[in-house]
């Protein structure tokens, strides 16, 4: 599989992003979650190419989830994962990156957790099928585009995931002994965000 560029794919984020304040909200997230899963590649067996370009593509459905006015639809933020496998597959991008979109929402949501919670997406299973779209997942988990933006411990994450459950709790739990924890105060020195 020919993978996008970086070149590419900032071009792509230009190309959908309606206003320049979503642009830089959403690409500096993915290139964020993209240094903090560089963190994690070595000993790995993963394509660290594909990671990549799947950090960086993750969050693609998130300027659909934009209106007329410039207003983030945080509602309905559920279905950026959806929206964004859809964006890249009607732009003919092969399965394998538009999953990256679809598969990365909290620590992956089962076709179970759709219907029980009427969530406003296809009844599916968006849950990583492959160690990249896992990597990709967990490391989104340490930043967030909130206003002002922040990376996110793993004990904060650990409390907020524990809302939907013990079992995505425990899930997060399992990520979290399998990679370890990212080392956020060097990001933070240089991003400028936050821990919390």
């Amino acid at each position: 599989m020919q993978l996008p560029t970086d070149r590419e794919i900032r071009a792509l984020h230009r190309d959908h992003a309606p206003t320049r304040a979503a642009f830089e909200s959403v690409y500096v997230h993915c290139e964020l979650v993209s240094r903090i899963a560089e963190q994690f590649l070595s000993g790995l067996d993963v394509d660290g190419d594909l990671v990549r370009a799947g950090c960086l593509l993750h969050d693609l459905g998130v300027y659909r989830l934009y209106g007329p006015s410039g207003e983030l639809d945080t509602a309905g933020y559920i279905r950026h994962g959806v929206l964004g496998h859809e964006l890249l597959h009607d732009l003919g991008f092969p399965e394998e990156l538009a999953r990256f979109c679809s598969r990365h929402t909290g620590v992956g949501l089962a076709r179970d957790d759709v219907r029980r919670q009427a969530l406003p997406i296809p009844v599916d299973d968006y849950v990583p099928g492959t160690p990249e779209e896992e990597l990709v997942l967990y490391a989104d988990k340490f930043h967030s585009k909130r206003t002002p933006p922040v990376f996110v411990s793993g004990d904060s994450y650990a409390a907020q995931v524990a809302r939907w459950g013990a079992d995505k709790a425990t899930a997060f739990g399992r990520l979290r002994e399998r990679y370890g924890e990212p080392d956020l105060e060097s990001l933070s020195a240089r991003a400028g965000h936050r821990v919390s």
